[in-house]
């Protein structure tokens, strides 16, 4: 538990780090944007399913105009899982999770897996949107856990 704990807060800090850069860089660049809130609304959707609800309202590739809102939604959900992960014993993540993916598809995964998917598909794209941001010009930001755990 202290590891998933551990890597939560890492993901909460690498979270606002990108999105302080972004808002530094003032990229107005849809591809960026897009793929934030493709982070976002990922982390929403895991979470919705964790909590045993459907997630089929949450369109995953929607663009987004300002990062206003998506910093919101980050927030949230930073909360949501803080709320989440307290109440989760070490059993709990071998806890099964019947859901489907956002195509209808009926899957069964772990607690453990769950979170482990969501902690590496941020990181993932958190590398893409630096590249992004490189490639326009701007300062990328240091987001790997070793820089997080240095703190």
């Amino acid at each position: 538990m202290k590891t998933i704990k551990r890597m939560m807060d890492h993901m909460y800090w690498a979270d606002r780090r990108i999105l302080d850069a972004l808002e530094e860089s003032e990229t107005k660049n849809k591809d960026i944007l897009k793929l934030v809130r493709h982070v976002a609304v990922a982390e929403r959707v895991w979470m919705s399913r964790l909590q045993g609800m459907g997630s089929a309202q949450y369109s995953l590739w929607e663009e987004a105009e300002e990062l206003a809102p998506v910093r919101t939604m980050f927030e949230e959900n930073a909360e949501q899982y803080r709320v989440y992960i307290e109440g989760l014993e070490e059993s709990g993540l071998d806890e099964m999770i019947d859901y489907a993916n956002q195509s209808g598809g009926a899957f069964r995964t772990s607690v453990r897996d769950i979170l482990l998917q969501v902690l590496l598909h941020g990181q993932y794209h958190r590398g893409q949107i630096n590249r992004a941001l490189r490639i326009e010009s701007a300062e990328p930001v240091q987001v790997d856990y070793i820089t997080f755990a240095r703190l």
